[in-house]
């Protein structure tokens, strides 16, 4: 493969941590590493020290809209940074979510003359139903989120089941499955290394421990997940669960923590937790940012519990996949895709009662536990290095494609509008070249007319 100059534009990066950022990040990490250079394109974010990664970070003007979704908006209309980006000479420009960073990248593209390409991580349907209240506003959103995807030259997706749900948002195109990866070398951590992360929990020795890692949001299943483990605690069955992330939907968080007399500020999972009487049983753990700590706890579980219909991809099941950990998932979901039940993961159906007739059947079973673990870590573990080698020989032919002319020209009424504000940034971009060779010349002039008065001023002072 030829070496590649990459673009990579997403809208979430650290400080930012989600699956998406992380992806984003090890694209980065491997391009620059192994085919050439990469540059990410993200919007600005006060407290982000990118002076840690071994790549480019381009940060361009934002505003702060974390109450509402939970992220900055980005402005990618920014005439400075994509002047800035046109001087780098890109092969390819690869988006990585189809609200403002689609924007900029279709800009972009229509100033520089290269390749687009785009992946579908999540389902936005649901992050637009959690953001956007009104019915029609959320179907304009679809409509502008689909046009964005669909002005792409090439549309990736992470799993089968993220592009039937694109196809279910009105998305008519071609797409191609593009796995994401795990940043985890396969194997396990040292036990010591394993334990010490539980330090200060109760988490007696031979009891099983139940995992989950990520946002905590009720759309990732912990309703069910909540509700079987009460069932569990019920029939007197020994357990510990942990919860290891953050997050929270704020309407629902306010109404159901005033419910219980604990104020606006209540964590909703928390508080139902107890309410079920589970705080003996269950913990809550910050998120972990030190990647060598979340793997630890991959390693110190037994069981991976993962009742999500909303992951377009499942990472997290890769990740307990690379540690050699089995998880429990709802079958038919995105997560479950690649998994065989009772050989590399178990199926429930989406309901506590599922889940917890699994759990009483299997938790106590270590050996089926760790079998299952260890096939699923030869089976449907991926690494990212892997990954991206994959990605990168689809670029190749995706600049091969368009420099031959295989794409569709793009036309829809949205592409014209990005086609003249590229063409006025252009302008603005020129107006300011000009303004700054005047002042130059202003300045240049002003020196040699300094010059020429200190001459004078010299040769005068001889006859005074």
């Amino acid at each position: 493969m030829a070496e590649r100059n990459i673009c990579l534009t997403n809208d979430s990066f650290p400080p930012v941590i989600d699956g998406v950022a992380n992806a984003v990040t090890n694209y980065a990490r491997v391009i620059e590493k192994d085919y050439g250079s990469a540059t990410v394109v993200t919007p600005y974010y006060p407290d982000a020290d990118d002076s840690v990664f071994p790549f480019e970070v381009v940060r361009y003007p934002s505003i702060d809209l974390t109450k509402l979704v939970g992220y900055r908006a980005g402005n990618p209309l920014s005439a400075e940074v994509v002047q800035r980006l046109e001087e780098k000479h890109f092969d390819l420009i690869h988006t990585h979510c189809p609200v403002a960073s689609t924007v900029l990248a279709r800009i972009l593209r229509d100033r520089i003359h290269v390749p687009l390409v785009f992946t579908y991580h999540t389902k936005f349907d649901i992050d637009i139903a959690h953001a956007i209240r009104g019915k029609k506003l959320q179907e304009a959103a679809i409509r502008a989120l689909v046009e964005n995807i669909s002005a792409c030259d090439e549309v990736w997706t992470v799993s089968r089941g993220a592009g039937e749900n694109l196809r279910s948002l009105g998305y008519e195109g071609d797409y191609i499955v593009m796995p994401n990866g795990v940043d985890f070398a396969a194997g396990r951590v040292e036990p010591e290394k394993a334990h010490a992360v539980g330090a200060g929990l109760d988490l007696p020795e031979g009891v099983p421990v139940f995992l989950f890692v990520g946002r905590i949001m009720w759309y990732k299943g912990l309703r069910i997940t909540l509700d079987a483990l009460k069932k569990l605690k019920d029939a007197g069955h020994a357990f510990r669960m942990v919860f290891v992330g953050s997050g929270g939907d704020h309407d629902e968080v306010v109404a159901y923590a005033e419910s219980l007399g604990k104020g606006p500020d209540g964590p909703e999972v928390e508080a139902y937790c107890h309410e079920l009487l589970l705080d003996d049983k269950v913990f809550f753990v910050a998120p972990a940012y030190d990647r060598d700590v979340i793997r630890a706890w991959y390693c110190h579980a037994d069981l991976f519990l993962f009742p999500s219909t909303f992951d377009t991809n499942g990472l997290v099941v890769r990740e307990a996949a690379a540690c050699g950990l089995a998880s429990v998932l709802i079958a038919g979901s995105c997560a479950a895709e690649d998994i065989t039940d009772g050989r590399n993961g178990f199926f429930i159906e989406e309901n506590a009662a599922s889940m917890a007739a699994l759990l009483k059947k299997i938790y106590q079973d270590r050996t089926l536990l760790r079998q299952v673990g260890e096939n699923a870590q030869k089976e449907i573990y991926i690494s990212w290095d892997d990954a991206i080698h994959h990605a990168c020989k689809r670029y190749d032919v995706v600049i091969d494609r368009f420099r031959s002319g295989a794409y569709p020209p793009h036309d829809a009424p949205s592409d014209e509008f990005y086609r003249r504000i590229a063409e006025y940034m252009a302008a603005v971009n020129r107006a300011r070249g000009n303004l700054q060779e005047l002042r130059e010349g202003l300045q240049g002039g002003y020196e040699k007319l300094s010059e020429k008065l200190d001459t004078l001023w010299q040769k005068t002072d001889r006859f005074l």
